[in-house]
């Protein structure tokens, strides 16, 4: 049989790639493809990638279900440094209950939308070699594949599998199934170790076919492929690696850091921010009014529930924040009329409100470029990866100090050694960062426990709802997803003994 989950809409953007003649969509079956058809040229090929790159953004049934950008505001949800006030978030995505629900919704679309990617890549990898049209452009469709393939799985390892550990190689624990080719199907839970020795060979040969070129940031090349690459590399402790890849991008000077200005424009358009080397980028008639990421976290969407419920920061984090660095200027502490406008008094104000994010055009649906990569993280990570190997600390201290200086001009380099520089480091991290799908993935990378008892602004009545999720242990069988209901019952190769504890 086949998994369901996985191959529900495998025909979604291959179909698209085709003929749009109203007789093929009503003859087609829903569960196969003539892949002749699709991939007879590099065009359709083409089109097959877009709807990829479409499905990223699209949402996925309820209106907090904004495509990859959905997934990782729940990551935010599932940390301590970003929080809304609203009883639902106590009880839902903040509770750490939705991940461990073999059938809650949110877990099936987290476990469904990256391995929808990864099905419609795989047909474009197998088959774009045939395809009539240029090497170069044959090459750069695979290319994009390839990474699309390697940063779902990525994800997905990250999310249903224990953490990797450097220490213990191989990385024995249960991942996830490794789908590689476009008929692949009840495919047994692979090992962590094996999961991540797949996503670095595909990175690997993406970025050995050299591709510099795309049509646009929402599309991937070199340089994300070297960013995913060194993302990968310190979840899996590797610093040389992650030095080596970080650095290359930053020394291409393609995404150079944004001015103080252009940071207080909303991360919301890629023509205004010269750092984002990759983003989602629906266009207005693409728009959804209350079900895209901006929806869920804009300060200005005209949405219900983001009107009475906006995002705000732990004002412990917020703290450490110097107060002439741009970055403190994207919470407010108290905000009022003067110093917080709203479109309209139907917009609730409360202490450490966020405007980092805003809707792109003002009174149309809340749309914006989704961030997914940005070249202030490349710094972060070099940063980090320099300060956990020996005999690196000063480069560790200038290259978080580039950044810095980018964010205040005022800033001094550190004076910090050891641990508590590699806290400082952190700390940057979290607040650069901020809502953009780190925190949780973070935590648990770093093995280190959530603790929302350390958040000051967070409510007696908001840690009396979260019960037991106030502090989860570093460790704790609760920093894995449960792998849907839906999949064991679907795929042969999984059964019930191979759920997560």
């Amino acid at each position: 049989m086949k998994n369901r989950i996985i191959y529900l809409t495998l025909s979604i953007f291959l179909l698209s790639a085709v003929s749009c003649k109203k007789d093929y969509l009503e003859t087609a079956p829903t569960d196969s493809v003539d892949n002749s058809a699709v991939f007879t040229t590099t065009e359709n090929a083409d089109v097959a990638l877009n709807g990829i790159l479409r499905y990223m953004f699209e949402r996925n049934g309820a209106q907090n279900r904004p495509g990859v950008g959905g997934i990782l505001l729940n990551f935010e949800f599932l940390g301590e440094d970003l929080h809304i006030s609203s009883s639902n978030w106590f009880s839902s995505e903040g509770s750490y209950i939705r991940h461990r629900s073999v059938t809650n919704s949110m877990l099936v679309y987290s476990y469904r939308q990256f391995y929808r990617m990864i099905g419609n890549a795989n047909y474009i990898i197998d088959n774009i070699d045939n395809a009539s049209g240029s090497d170069a452009d044959k090459r750069r469709i695979k290319a994009e594949a390839l990474t699309i393939r390697a940063y779902s799985h990525f994800y997905l390892v990250q999310m249903f599998g224990k953490r990797y550990d450097a220490t213990t190689k191989p990385n024995t624990q249960l991942g996830v199934p490794i789908l590689i080719q476009s008929l692949d199907t009840n495919k047994p839970r692979a090992t962590v170790e094996e999961v991540y020795t797949q996503i670095v060979t595909d990175l690997e040969d993406a970025i050995a076919l050299n591709v510099t070129t795309r049509f646009n940031q929402s599309h991937v090349n070199l340089n994300v492929a070297k960013g995913l690459r060194a993302r990968v590399a310190l979840v899996m402790q590797d610093y040389p690696n992650a030095i080596k890849f970080s650095k290359e991008v930053i020394d291409s000077n393609a995404f150079p850091l944004m001015s103080v200005a252009a940071y207080q424009t909303g991360f919301n358009d890629v023509t205004q921010i010269s750092e984002m080397m990759w983003a989602s980028m629906p266009i207005a008639d693409q728009a959804d009014q209350f079900g895209s990421f901006f929806s869920q976290i804009a300060f200005d969407a005209n949405t219900s529930f983001q009107r009475g419920n906006p995002k705000r920061i732990n004002s412990a984090l917020y703290d450490l924040i110097p107060a002439d660095d741009v970055r403190k200027k994207m919470w407010e502490p108290t905000p009022n009329s003067t110093n917080f406008p709203l479109p309209t008094t139907a917009f609730a104000r409360q202490p450490y409100m966020s405007r980092k994010f805003a809707i792109k055009v003002k009174g149309a649906p809340t749309f914006g470029d989704v961030p997914l990569m940005r070249s202030s993280e490349m710094y972060l990570i070099l940063a980090e990866a320099y300060a956990k190997t020996p005999g690196q600390e000063t480069l560790a201290k200038t290259t978080l100090q580039t950044l810095n200086l980018r964010r205040n001009p005022s800033s001094v380099l550190s004076l910090n050694t050891g641990q508590a520089l590699i806290n400082e480091i952190l700390v940057y991290r979290r607040v650069e960062l901020w809502g953009e799908g780190f925190r949780f993935l973070d935590l648990k990378r770093l093995n280190l426990p959530l603790d929302r008892t350390a958040v000051p602004n967070l409510s007696a009545t908001a840690l009396a709802a979260l019960s037991n999720t106030s502090f989860v242990p570093a460790g704790d069988e609760r920093w894995q997803f449960l792998i849907p209901q839906d999949e064991i019952d679907a795929n042969s190769a999984i059964d019930a003994s191979q759920q997560n504890p």
